[in-house]
């Protein structure tokens, strides 16, 4: 488990064991890679992930959800 999915995650993060479980990478690398493409919408980076890295569209939605959730709640 990572610091932002505590044992009984709920939403988007309760995916994310599996996604590490499935990939093979920390939350947090796939949450960098989201945020290295501001130039992307939200399901534009669903598709990115999916096409670039393999992702299941369940999983990547989860990233995509959970990283922009978090950017919009760290916003001024």
């Amino acid at each position: 488990m990572t610091p932002d999915t505590p044992a009984a995650a709920k939403g988007p993060a309760s995916y994310f064991p599996s996604i590490i479980k499935t990939y093979g990478r920390p939350i947090e690398e796939w949450q960098a890679l989201i945020r290295a493409r501001p130039d992307l919408k939200h399901m534009e980076l669903v598709a990115w992930l999916k096409e670039a890295h393999g992702l299941g569209h369940g999983h990547a939605n989860a990233l995509v959800a959970h990283t922009l959730a978090q950017d919009r709640k760290a916003a001024p």
